[in-house]
């Protein structure tokens, strides 16, 4: 487009935004080069920036676990309290963890400590201290496998399971940002409600959960006959979302529909160790829901906690 024709361009957009229905923003052309804007609004515009890297330096704290995990209780930092309380259960002591909280809405992501671990600055990340040198692990699902294979659980390891398994694993992290940074975000948290936007994700979120839908019509867990990763990386997702808990969206998106999937979330819901899983390092909801952190079995009773903080932004 020629400097001319995007001129004529912008002043249509410009007259005919004075029609646009009131829910719907202006129409916008792109300029040759972009520059972020001084405000882009919304949930989360205090922490957006088109740069990496640490903002601030503050080192993290450190518990007497080999395993030390900064998170927060959203649905990214729960598949891993998920996995972690589920070795547990299951008899691994060497799982045991201290869970530190990471408050994204003041930034802490940016701490030098935290950029230390995952450069990407996002939730959840892991230290594992346990052997010769300390292992970073960042981004959930590489969390999930590497606690997987260090204890030999959770993971099928003949291969067509074990296939099939890590398939819907990375199905997950493909699918989700679909659903959380597209759907959730244009119908919860944008200034602006776009219908474009919205009834585009909201397509791509309601054919997602067709895709798990059918696959539970099939098999009482997503891989098969076993609860695996898996489960656990999906289900604090689209279980909840099954639902009605993500975004308040469960009645615009229908989702007593998917009957299988409300099944299964169920199912996992009632398990002991999702159940602590999901408290661990939340700061919203019902405050009897919360633990802030985590650093012995015993803090799910005794409540030892920091006080109640404002609560947290969801993603």
């Amino acid at each position: 487009m020629t400097r001319d024709a995007r001129s004529a361009y912008a002043a249509e957009s410009v007259e005919s935004a004075h029609n646009a229905p009131m829910n719907e923003p202006a129409s916008y052309v792109p300029p040759a080069v972009w520059s972020p804007p001084p405000s882009n609004g919304g949930r989360f515009a205090n922490i957006n920036r088109p740069t990496a890297g640490a903002t601030h330096e503050r080192p993290l704290p450190v518990g007497k676990h080999p395993l030390q995990l900064y998170s927060l209780g959203t649905p990214n930092g729960v598949k891993v309290t998920v996995m972690l309380e589920e070795l547990l259960a299951a008899g691994h002591a060497g799982a045991e963890y201290d869970a530190w909280l990471v408050n994204i809405q003041e930034g802490e992501q940016f701490g030098s400590g935290f950029v230390g671990i995952n450069p990407n600055s996002k939730i959840p990340a892991l230290m594992d201290h346990s052997g010769a040198a300390p292992v970073r692990v960042f981004e959930s699902g590489a969390i999930l496998m590497y606690l997987a294979e260090k204890f030999g659980a959770f993971l099928p390891t003949e291969p067509a399971a074990r296939a099939e398994c890590l398939s819907w694993l990375f199905w997950q992290m493909g699918s989700a940002p679909f659903l959380g940074g597209g759907f959730g975000h244009f119908y919860a948290y944008a200034p602006h409600k776009i219908q474009y936007a919205i009834d585009r994700y909201a397509m791509e979120t309601k054919r997602q959960m067709d895709v798990l839908n059918r696959r539970l019509a099939e098999s009482p867990f997503v891989a098969g006959a076993a609860y695996t990763i898996a489960d656990m990386a999906i289900w604090p997702w689209y279980g909840q979302l099954a639902k009605g808990l993500l975004y308040e969206a469960g009645e615009f998106l229908q989702v007593h529909e998917y009957t299988h999937v409300r099944r299964w979330a169920d199912e996992l819901a009632q398990r002991p160790a999702v159940r602590r899983g999901r408290m661990v390092n939340r700061r919203f909801g019902d405050p009897a829901s919360q633990l802030h952190e985590r650093h012995d079995a015993s803090d799910f009773e005794l409540r030892t906690q920091d006080k109640l903080a404002p609560p947290a932004e969801k993603s």
